[in-house]
């Protein structure tokens, strides 16, 4: 198996070709590596490639690896998984951007953990559940534009950044992803700076790119096979 400097060069070329034969500008989009289940090592390594931005579903992952690697100073933490409210503290505490929220339940509860003495607001974007499975996270397409509006007007130590999504299986992702592009432009229609759509992985993040995604979440293509959990 190529080692993880090979991997992240792989990925990353694939990522320039999807952009020029989309006809976008080289830096259009940001490269998320999801290190789910990885030790602190694995991003410290990254983090020596050049890589700034990793994501986490877990909360305790989250929590431990950044206080880990509290010497790596210029990473950006992306929380991506199914946020709760009993853990929005945390969750505040140890991200810098939340990719997954979907009611307003969870909105308040991160504006409510804004510490007394907050400098800056937490990046936030709505997640949207692109599949019939209401037990899925993600709030319906058609709510996505009140949950914006809720997040803007209710909300102010959080800062909408715009949209992210997961393909459904049964779908074509390309098709998936022009959904969600629909879904950006209604939540632009309220907070007009908030234009990241946050989609792909590393199945389908070419087709991401076509769509106009700004934010790919990629795990293994970069990672290789995720440890077992311990």
């Amino acid at each position: 198996m190529p080692d993880l400097a090979e991997r992240l060069a792989d990925v990353d070329a694939r990522i320039a070709r999807a952009l020029r034969a989309s006809g976008r500008a080289p830096d259009a989009v940001s490269r998320i590596v999801v290190t789910k289940f990885h030790p602190p090592e694995l991003i410290e390594r990254l983090a020596e490639l050049g890589v700034r931005d990793v994501g986490e579903n877990r909360q305790q992952e989250l929590t431990a690896k950044r206080a880990a690697l509290a010497t790596v100073t210029d990473l950006t933490w992306h929380f991506i998984g199914q946020a709760q409210t009993n853990k929005a503290r945390a969750v505040r505490a140890g991200a810098d951007v939340v990719h997954s929220v979907d009611r307003t339940r969870i909105a308040d509860a991160l504006h409510a953990a804004a510490p007394e003495d907050v400098d800056a607001p937490l990046d936030v974007l709505i997640q949207v559940n692109l599949t019939d499975d209401a037990g899925r996270g993600g709030v319906t397409p058609d709510g996505a534009e009140a949950l914006a509006t809720h997040v803007a007007e209710h909300c102010p130590t959080l800062r909408l950044r715009g949209v992210m999504a997961v393909a459904p299986l049964d779908e074509a992702p390309a098709s998936a992803f022009a959904r969600l592009a629909d879904v950006a432009g209604a939540v632009r229609s309220v907070v007009p700076a908030a234009s990241w759509i946050s989609a792909g992985m590393t199945g389908d993040f070419e087709e991401a790119i076509a769509a106009g995604a700004t934010h790919l979440r990629i795990g293994s293509a970069i990672t290789g096979p995720r440890p077992d959990r311990g």
